[in-house]
């Protein structure tokens, strides 16, 4: 097999693995909520919270020490550490340790999205790249619709520790076969440097911010807390890009957004993920909890258009903007989105798939 396609099928492994891990724990977050001790709302907020935020926060920067220790070097790492990291999540006894523990299967998650494109990159010549970065990034969307359906079948049939222990053989097989397969093709860079003050603000601001709105709004902490909490959060935000412009290797190049397209489509992918996020964790415990008391299975199928959709539509809109540019498609899906979440307001207790 050609070097290429060894590196296509492995970076795609890769980010299916971690695609999956979102979607396969939300479906199972009723479950793990009544079966895992000491494990309040907040905690089984944080499960999910806590694994998408620290990815987040990781990414740009682990993008920045791979150039500077090796691509394929901290790729692989990341396979060891996400792999590991779902074997302690499979063994957690208590709901802190459960988010604990995806915190380290975050670090491994971030070592893989932050090199799998880079990898294929150097592997593919400039005329296969795009289909080469378009197959590996269709495997993201494959996953949340996978994981919604085999979070399922696994929590309705072995149990909700099974989805973590999943992981394990194939994620020491691909880190194997990542070592052994997979060769450094890019020079390191000489001497770059990281954005310490930006990491730590844009870091310490978004969990201070979400931490003050989950512990507020569950009645978890005291309420001069809980707006402690949102204050500073909104404070460091406040003070990050000014740290960001003043700084010779920022950690976000804020001049990006000075593109009215780029900032555009940003705000709105950013506002889009927000309702949907919000849709898809409300929803799952509705229909898991009263009045409907749906398996897992079976709510994970309710839950499968809205993945679905975005695996089917997103390659064909990307077509179709290429051909006939993206602002009219950008427009329309928006008012879709809105008109399907308002439709989704008149769903009653007995509403049918």
């Amino acid at each position: 097999m050609k070097y290429k396609w060894l590196v296509l099928s492995n970076t795609t492994v890769a980010t299916l693995m971690a695609a999956i891990d979102t979607n396969i724990v939300l479906i199972s977050l009723p479950t793990i909520g009544r079966e895992l001790p000491d494990t309040s709302a907040t905690l089984l907020l944080w499960i999910l919270i806590g694994y998408s935020l620290f990815t987040a926060v990781v990414l740009l920067n682990f993008g920045r020490l791979s150039d500077m220790y090796g691509r394929v070097r901290l790729y692989v790492l990341g396979f060891a550490v996400f792999t590991l990291g779902s074997l302690l999540c499979g063994f957690s006894q208590t709901g802190l340790e459960l988010v604990g523990f995806r915190l380290v299967q975050a670090v491994g998650a971030g070592f893989l999205f932050s090199n799998s494109a880079a990898i294929i990159t150097d592997a593919f010549p400039p005329n296969e790249r795009g289909r080469a970065l378009g197959i590996n990034q269709v495997s993201i969307v494959a996953g949340a619709v996978v994981g919604l359906v085999l979070g399922g079948i696994i929590t309705s049939t072995i149990g909700w520790r099974w989805i973590f222990f999943v992981n394990v053989p194939i994620g020491l097989v691909a880190t194997i076969r990542a070592r052994t397969d997979l060769k450094e093709l890019a020079p390191p860079e000489v001497r770059p440097q990281l954005d310490w003050a930006g990491n730590l603000v844009f870091a310490g601001g978004l969990t201070a911010l979400l931490l003050g709105i989950t512990l507020g709004a569950l009645g978890e902490a005291p309420a001069d807390w809980a707006l402690g909490g949102v204050l500073l959060g909104l404070g460091l935000l406040v003070i990050f890009p000014f740290l960001e412009l003043r700084s010779a290797h920022p950690m976000l190049d804020l001049t990006l957004f000075r593109n009215r397209v780029f900032a555009g489509s940003t705000v709105a992918i950013l506002l889009n993920a927000l309702a949907r996020g919000a849709f898809t964790f409300i929803l799952v415990f509705y229909l898991q909890g009263p009045p409907r008391f749906l398996s897992p299975f079976t709510a994970g199928l309710f839950l499968i258009p809205t993945s679905a959709s975005l695996a089917v539509l997103g390659p064909v809109s990307g077509w179709l903007s290429d051909r006939f540019g993206s602002r009219g498609f950008l427009v329309l899906g928006l008012l879709v989105s809105s008109s399907g979440f308002l439709w989704l307001t008149t769903i009653t207790d007995h509403a049918t798939f």
